[in-house]
């Protein structure tokens, strides 16, 4: 039987320290580039300790919630139906940066592909509890399982893809191809999947020229140097400058207007440029550490809805952390996906501290054994 503990500390200390060095080191990385575009240094920092606050409200609400109210078929279609609402609702827009991904209510915006991401764990969370039940569907039929599971994700990348944006898109999918794995979903089907995936990514990636020169500039980057691979280099050279202690807090040079973007989406090139390797290290600790608990949750959630809202969490903050990295490390082809909890940006932000507080939610719930499909195989 589960018994009520107290909600995790050390996934709770994991996910405050890397906002409060993500809250430094965006300020840092920021503050010459916000006073030459809005005549102050601390513009995006007051921004993002205004998302700050909102998410961290957030979590604590959720955190205290029952998580079972999301297990509600009603929760998990309104969701599912609000991404698409809003989803279709942003190509009505004017367009941002030559996309369509936000939708703005004055001065304040957000992307409704970050919540969507959510909406996906959740109804999926909901749906594969019914399929894991030993009396249930199978997690394998086809018409019963896998069209009215993965139908409406794949409906929504769809529609991120067009805005577009093809990192959210794929993670999207991802993360509910992990959360059927986990379930119990053959072998067949997963092979089948990427082996479909593979040529579908690389004529997506061929039929955007934006697309096929970042993956050039990945594959050859000392043939464009101060273009399509500046970036690229930018981080490189940021990362390798650091040392083992780095440069020193607001004394890094690649954020004087080399490395594009650099409180954003390559907030870790500046944190190891600034704090050195030791720096790096601790972020990076953190980061496993949320995923260690992570697991720690899933495995030992009360039931099937928990297990897999828990993994799905998961598997979103490692997952999006993991590509964040390799895009900065130039493991992977340039690609706009923010550092969970230390990137600037506020719907990303909001719905990881979001996430969290639901994550926190079902840790507070301990059992004596637990397990799912695949772990118990």
């Amino acid at each position: 039987m589960p018994r009520s503990v107290e909600p995790d500390r050390w996934l709770f200390g994991a996910t405050v320290g890397l906002c409060l060095i993500g809250t430094v080191m965006i300020f840092s990385a920021s503050a010459i580039t916000a006073r030459t575009l809005y005549g102050s240094p601390y513009t995006f920092l007051f921004r993002q300790a205004a998302w700050l606050g909102l998410g961290f409200l957030g979590m604590l609400i959720l955190a205290r919630v029952d998580y079972r109210i999301l297990r509600r078929p009603l929760v998990a279609y309104a969701g599912m139906a609000g991404s698409l609402i809003l989803l279709v609702a942003v190509f009505a827009l004017d367009k941002s940066h030559s996309t369509h991904r936000w939708i703005r209510l004055g001065p304040v915006g957000f992307q409704p592909a970050e919540f969507a991401k959510l909406a996906v764990i959740f109804y999926l969370a909901w749906f594969l509890e019914l399929r894991t039940n030993p009396q249930g569907i199978s997690v394998n039929d086809p018409l019963r399982a896998l069209l009215p599971g993965f139908g409406p994700v794949l409906l929504v990348a769809g529609l991120v893809l067009l805005e577009p944006d093809m990192g959210t898109s794929a993670e999207l999918f991802l993360i509910a191809l992990v959360m059927f794995f986990v379930a119990g979903l053959s072998w067949r089907y997963v092979v089948a999947a990427v082996a479909v995936a593979i040529p579908a990514l690389w004529l997506l990636i061929v039929s955007a020229p934006y697309r096929y020169e970042r993956m050039m500039a990945f594959l050859h980057p000392s043939n464009d140097p101060q273009g399509h691979s500046f970036q690229l280099l930018q981080s490189l050279i940021a990362v390798g400058s650091g040392g083992i202690f780095g440069a020193g807090l607001m004394e890094g040079r690649q954020k004087l207007f080399y490395l594009p973007e650099a409180h954003t989406d390559f907030i870790f090139a500046v944190i190891t440029e600034e704090l050195g390797i030791i720096g790096a290290i601790v972020v990076l600790l953190l980061l496993a550490i949320y995923a260690w608990r992570g697991i720690r949750v899933v495995w030992n959630s009360p039931d099937g809805f928990g297990r897999m809202a828990a993994l799905g969490i998961t598997a979103m903050v490692t997952g999006q952390a993991l590509i964040n990295l390799s895009v900065v490390l130039g493991m992977v082809p340039t690609k706009g996906i923010p550092l969970p909890f230390v990137s600037y940006g506020g719907s990303s932000l909001v719905v990881m501290l979001l996430a969290t507080g639901v994550l926190l939610n079902i840790s507070q719930q301990a059992v004596h054994a637990g397990g799912i499909s695949r772990l118990e195989k």
